[in-house]
């Protein structure tokens, strides 16, 4: 089942019951990657030369100036949590499994996040919670999922 953008249920009022497995849900919104934020992440972060330098990186392995893989994960976390994560419900997450950065992603690229729903369980010994398993993938422009990954999170419970 595929829902286009937002969950019916406003994101301040989303529980563990609002995220039903094999849902998929995409949203209209995007965000667009510039040179100075990527320089500016990498030059932090990521220090190698197809992140920081731009004649570097014009003869480098990706032929131009890309993302750090960590960058391009913090703006996935940027939708997610601005668009689809409840705002007071979350009790943190465990982890992700299987992260990757399948195209890289450049100046000018404009992303957008589209999640699926895999699982949801509810926990037997605190039933104020459930954890949640789901699929975040980022597509640019071109449709290309530039980041796939499976994550998951401890949701508040319509009685917790």
């Amino acid at each position: 089942m595929t829902q286009n953008d937002l969950f019916a249920i406003p994101q301040e009022d989303r529980r563990f019951e609002d995220f039903v497995p094999g849902m998929t849900y995409e949203h209209n919104g995007q965000i667009e990657v510039t040179e100075k934020e990527i320089l500016d992440f990498a030059g932090a972060f990521d220090l190698q030369s197809f992140h920081t330098d731009p004649a570097a990186a014009s003869d480098g392995p990706f032929g131009g100036l890309i993302a750090s893989g960590w960058h391009t994960t913090a703006l996935m976390m940027r939708l997610l949590t601005e668009h689809y994560l409840p705002r007071t419900a979350g009790f943190g997450s465990p982890g992700v499994d299987d992260l990757r950065w399948l195209v890289p992603v450049r100046p000018a690229d404009t992303l957008r996040l589209r999640l699926t729903v895999t699982d949801a369980v509810r926990s037997t010994s605190r039933p104020d919670r459930g954890l949640v398993h789901f699929r975040p993938q980022l597509i640019n422009q071109d449709g290309k999922v530039v980041l796939d990954m499976k994550a998951l999170i401890f949701l508040r419970t319509a009685e917790g």
